[in-house]
């Protein structure tokens, strides 16, 4: 017994490698989440640089293991580009005379402000497609597949070279990949078109741009933080008013 207790007590642990706080534990797994394609490496550099002397081996311990780690996803991707992206589609609006039709939109993704938009009853009339992505730089996604033609994707596509715009379309079925633009349609669906007859194209056309300036001027959006795409002032004096848009079917307040 005796003999035991000896080596018992002479192979003891010494305590090993002492264990850091839980404040930078925490913080590698947070930088572990937030940069998927970090390796130990460069999250012991980051650490260096802020004053935290911790071993490398370490680090790689309290890691978050790369199977668990999600990979940029679409949304992200998007959210990266979005100051040189805009998007594009096509939307139907059915008349009083059950006549269709298409009105053609442009977003802007950083602010996710309305740009741009037409109103046509046939949809490969050259008069505003040929126009419409020559004012927006970047890259275009488009998801008009439903009312697309040869000649209208010809025409995107020659006039997005032509002015160092990138077209790329979306995979078919699959709105998901122009996800913001589908959000405005529903929006404007919802909120205007869906309330109004529409009799022509210029009564269509009114309403728009009618529809538009309330989207990009007062109209809050939760992505933007509860602000609308131009940046809406805080009014924090005087009496409020409202101004009616639309007939009434949507009002803007403020205060005079």
């Amino acid at each position: 017994m005796g003999f035991v207790a000896y080596w018992r007590w002479k192979s003891r642990s010494p305590g090993g490698r002492p264990r850091i706080a839980k404040e930078v534990r925490d913080l590698i797994r947070r930088m572990s989440l937030e940069n998927p394609f970090w390796g130990a490496t460069k999250i012991h550099g980051e650490l260096l640089k802020l004053g935290i002397q911790v071993p490398q081996s370490t680090v790689s311990i309290y890691m978050v293991p790369r199977p668990d780690r999600p990979l940029q996803t679409w949304k992200t991707f998007v959210r990266n580009h979005m100051e040189g992206i805009a998007s594009i589609d096509l939307f139907v609006v059915p008349t009083i005379a059950f006549q269709q039709l298409f009105a053609f939109l442009v977003l802007g993704h950083e602010r996710r402000r309305l740009l741009w938009f037409a109103v046509s009853r046939n949809p490969t009339a050259s008069g505003w497609r040929a126009r419409s992505p020559r004012r927006f730089p970047g890259t275009v996604h488009r998801n008009i597949s439903f009312a697309t033609t040869t000649s209208i994707r010809c025409c995107i596509q020659g006039s997005c070279a032509s002015n160092g715009i990138r077209d790329r379309p979306t995979s078919y079925r699959s709105p998901w990949q122009n996800g913001y633009v589908e959000r405005l349609i529903g929006s404007i669906r919802r909120e205007c078109t869906d309330h109004l007859l529409v009799f022509n194209v210029e009564h269509l056309r009114r309403i728009l741009s009618k529809y538009a300036s309330y989207y990009n001027e007062a109209r809050t959006h939760v992505s933007l933080g509860k602000d609308a795409p131009c940046r809406r002032p805080i009014e924090q004096f005087g009496d409020i008013v409202a101004y009616p848009i639309l007939g009434g079917l949507h009002h803007r307040y403020a205060r005079i």
